[in-house]
């Protein structure tokens, strides 16, 4: 999952940065405003954090125009504990979800755990396709009553697959998911995480579209 980080803390954006890429995500983290502004154009993101103290632009400003724009990422807003003005302005902008400054990473790990869902049209803490199961919470996989051992940018490929079964999900868009941007990824990394995980899970579960991506069910 691909997070899109704007707080101009050092301490709070290295902590969530730290914190949030152990428990899988890539981060792009930027400190002001602008900088966040034009993130959001050039790529695609599950999940936006937005601190509304920003230098140069602020963020409620930033998250009014982007929902003015057709943008319909998940935003979670950040703000001080007694700014309960700020906080209902964030969510009547378009903001789905907030957290009071200082938060537990584990609650930040929860709540995207949740917009993401709900942006897919998940409810469960659990994603299921066929007889593979990931449990969201703790990470792990199964395939009927086995457990499967994944590396982690394993799992956040298989989550992005069932996250989207039945959907053609192209190279290119499977590596700007799990890479952040100042990542070095050969033009194969993508093939090779696809190649272990049908060793894991069974050639058959993950198909290639030759020269479109690949799917995890049949397009709809």
């Amino acid at each position: 999952m691909r997070i899109l980080l704007i707080e101009d803390d050092k301490l709070i954006g290295d902590g969530i940065n730290v914190g949030l890429s152990a428990y899988g995500y890539s981060v792009d983290w930027f400190s002001d405003g602008l900088q966040g502004r034009q993130a959001l154009a050039m790529a695609d993101y599950d999940a936006v954090i937005l601190d509304l103290g920003l230098p140069k632009i602020d963020g409620l400003d930033i998250l009014s125009q982007w929902r003015k724009e057709g943008h319909k990422e998940p935003v979670i807003i950040l703000t001080a504990r007694d700014a309960i003005e700020q906080r209902v302005k964030g969510l009547q902008c378009g903001a789905d979800d907030y957290l009071c400054k200082p938060f537990a990473l584990e609650e930040l790990n929860a709540r995207l755990q949740t917009i993401i869902r709900r942006t897919h049209g998940q409810t469960s803490s659990e994603l299921i396709f066929e007889d593979i199961k990931l449990n969201l919470a703790n990470r792990q996989v199964t395939k009927g009553d086995q457990v499967v051992s994944l590396t982690t940018k394993e799992v956040n490929i298989l989550e992005l697959f069932l996250l989207n079964a039945n959907r053609l999900l192209s190279r290119e868009t499977l590596q700007e998911k799990i890479y952040a941007w100042d990542n070095d990824v050969s033009s194969n990394t993508v093939d090779v995480y696809i190649h272990n995980l049908r060793k894991k899970l069974g050639n058959k579960v993950i198909k290639t579209v030759y020269g479109a991506g690949y799917i995890l069910g049949n397009e709809q």
